[in-house]
């Protein structure tokens, strides 16, 4: 069979219906992706003899900041993808995306990355004979389908935070304003900055993702409460009767732990919770480190239960030159590691 590719840069109303499968790879995430400044989504469609749909690849090119700065940070993210439509010849399907996606970004990124959310174990020689490299990561997913059995396989610990929190008052709920957005970007900034120390997105993906996605089934904000002031919350994509990603989450923790208030394990129970009475099957941790690295945020989601996998990661170096300056120039080869 022959395919014909389109690539889109701007994804029309009429396609918008076509993509299903998950929210990183629809036109949720690619709307999202258009509103944030730093962010430059394309995706790539492949189409049968009769113009059905049989694959789609959604990447999306993020920088950290303009200028010089930003172009030694710009890489192109994949997130679950590619989704296949059909039972044609996947491998050869693949190649072809893959062949497309390096045509079109050719050297705009230091890097690409696929961040797998399924076993690609079948089509590592692909990615390998287009010049991606695996490498190891991580990630847990919880079954959310029986409140009894998700209760059950938490540890002691875990649920004793959970019922501390809940009688000493703290409380969940839906996010309510831009303004609360901005009191959780305040609060992830200084955990990212002194304690994660990964690259985040500027106050305008929060604001957008608030914006497009809370009102929808692609997308909820929950934020956790005491005494009406904000402690943590979280930012959860959903998969509408798959999946819902914990994408970012935060928590006052030194400051409220002392009355009996554990925000970050409430933030993420939030989600898991939304998830029990929702009839979405899966929480997503969206990512536990690399195997046999001693990683504390593995830790502490291990604790709510959940089965590891390690479907891995790929990463293509699209600009030579432009990585070794960033490595040499700008000493930012351990950041890009991390991202």
């Amino acid at each position: 069979m022959q395919f014909k590719f389109e690539t889109y840069h701007h994804l029309p109303e009429s396609l918008a219906g076509e993509f299903t499968h998950s929210f990183f790879q629809g036109p949720a995430f690619f709307r999202l992706a258009e509103a944030v400044k730093l962010f430059r989504p394309v995706m790539i469609v492949a189409r049968g003899n009769n113009g059905e749909l049989a694959a789609s690849l959604l990447a999306v090119r993020i920088r950290e900041s303009n200028g010089i700065k930003g172009r030694l940070s710009e890489r192109t993210v994949v997130y679950g993808g590619p989704v296949f439509y059909q039972d044609a010849d996947r491998s050869l399907l693949l190649d072809e995306l893959l062949s497309e996606l390096i045509r079109t970004i050719g050297s705009k990124s230091i890097f690409t990355q696929f961040r797998n959310f399924y076993d690609t174990s079948a089509y590592r020689d692909i990615f390998t004979s287009n010049q991606f490299r695996f490498k190891e990561r991580l990630n847990l997913l919880l079954d959310a389908r029986d409140e009894q059995q998700v209760w059950k396989n938490m540890s002691e610990s875990r649920r004793r935070q959970i019922r501390k929190s809940q009688s000493n008052g703290a409380r969940i709920r839906e996010v309510r304003s831009t303004a609360e957005i901005e009191e959780l970007y305040a609060l992830l900034k200084i955990l990212y900055r002194y304690k994660v120390k990964k690259p985040l997105p500027g106050k305008d993906f929060f604001l957008s993702f608030y914006e497009k996605l809370h009102h929808t089934p692609y997308g909820k904000v929950f934020v956790i409460t005491y005494y009406d002031k904000i402690t943590g919350g979280i930012f959860c994509p959903i998969t509408p009767g798959k999946t819902i990603y914990e994408l970012y989450v935060c928590g006052n923790d030194e400051v409220y732990q002392k009355s009996g208030i554990y925000p970050s394990v409430m933030a993420t129970w939030a989600a898991i919770d939304y998830a029990i009475k929702n009839n979405i099957p899966q929480f997503d941790f969206m990512g536990v480190g690399i195997p046999e690295k001693p990683y504390g945020v593995r830790e502490f989601k291990m604790r709510f239960g959940g089965e590891m996998v390690n479907y891995g990661r790929y990463i293509r170096i699209n600009n030579q030159a432009l990585y070794q300056l960033a490595e040499v120039g700008y000493n930012v080869l351990g950041w890009l590691n991390k991202v």
